[in-house]
């Protein structure tokens, strides 16, 4: 029997990159994405050592952008599955939000053309959070994969509203597509976990940040983090279980932190970094008043003092998936970036 191929879009990302070491290390063939593969093999390369992944040879790389639908037929060609994590860069000084929604949707859409066209059995779509929770004011229950944004609300941020209207595109498609071609989705929360280089996601620029004594004080803000070890495993199990079919995952592991709580676990875990780490709470409405004025500001803003409880219990039910606490995610994120010398006590 042939072995299977993968193809996983994005290489160089945070959760693609620890999607691949998984596939890799289950025995997969890996075909994965990148824009420019001069640039980012020897990242990849580095990324794959440092989670200990030592013989690639069952990773190829292959050149294909998000905004060019024409580069998608090589790229999928003979795939068994695809995994889809890579999102194209939001910008968050946009001018217009359609310059964040539509190359979301667009970049959805090549994909499972692509992957319907070459008959491979299932695409894995790396959703988010975002797609769940927004426009949920008065939300008094756990967030569950039943839920989506609503975005007639209004103050919804255009990176939530592309990551919904994506995922929506996306089951659209399916609904209509005649080929046999499968989805499921995965939706994490903030995302944690070990980075394997100096390049990482916007979620761990939170501990970054924190480590080196770049936010004093911390907007009130509510989230639930995942560890990215736990993520890639939920996506290989919605690859491979039958049961994943036509289904959305919510990964998560149930816990709600604020972002002060955050703080404080990296203040009992790495006492050097104490003076660094924040220790107070920005209020609520000083931060939507700076807002107006800071576009960087704008995302965080609109989800400060918004409710945030999720529920796992659909991917640990289905699919017997078992995270990993949210205090060993962030302890995690932490201890690479100390590793890698990408913080430093000074």
């Amino acid at each position: 029997m042939s072995q299977s191929l993968v193809v996983v879009t994005g290489g160089s990302g945070f959760i693609a990159s620890h999607i691949i070491v998984q596939l890799l290390q289950a025995g997969y063939a890996v075909r994965t994405t990148v824009r420019n593969i001069e640039k980012k093999r020897p990242l990849i390369e580095q990324m794959m050592h440092q989670a200990g992944v030592t013989d690639l040879s069952n990773l190829s790389l292959v050149a294909a952008d998000l905004t060019n639908p024409d580069h998608w037929d090589d790229a999928i060609n003979s795939a068994d599955y695809v995994i889809h994590p890579a999102s194209p860069t939001p910008t968050l000084n946009f001018k217009d939000e359609r310059e964040m929604i539509e190359p979301a949707i667009n970049g959805v859409l090549y994909v499972l053309r692509a992957a319907a066209k070459h008959h491979v059995k299932r695409v894995v779509l790396t959703s988010a959070y975002g797609a769940i929770f927004a426009g949920h004011r008065d939300q008094t229950t756990p967030f569950t994969e039943k839920d989506w944004s609503d975005l007639t609300q209004p103050g919804v941020h255009p990176y939530q509203k592309s990551k919904t209207m994506s995922e929506r595109a996306a089951w659209d498609f399916i609904k209509h597509d005649d080929s046999g071609l499968q989805l499921a989705t995965v939706n994490p929360v903030a995302v944690m976990g070990p980075v394997l280089a100096d390049d990482y996601s916007h979620s761990n620029i939170q501990i970054k940040d924190y480590l080196t004594g770049k936010t004093p004080p911390v907007p009130k803000v509510d989230s639930g983090y995942v560890d990215v070890r736990d993520v890639a495993s939920l996506h290989l199990l919605a690859m491979t279980r039958p049961e994943a079919n036509g289904q959305r995952f919510l990964a998560t592991t149930g816990e709600t932190l604020s972002m002060l709580e955050v703080a404080n676990i990296l203040c009992e875990a790495f006492p050097a970094f104490a003076h660094k780490l924040p220790k107070h709470e920005i209020p609520t409405a000083a931060l939507k008043l700076a807002a107006k004025a800071d576009p960087m500001l704008k995302m965080v803003a609109s989800v400060a003092g918004t409710y945030a409880e999720t529920s796992n219990e659909k991917a640990v039910t289905l699919l017997g998936w078992h995270p990993r606490s949210a205090r060993e995610a962030i302890i995690a994120t932490a201890q690479s970036m100390i590793d890698l010398g990408i913080v430093s006590v000074d």
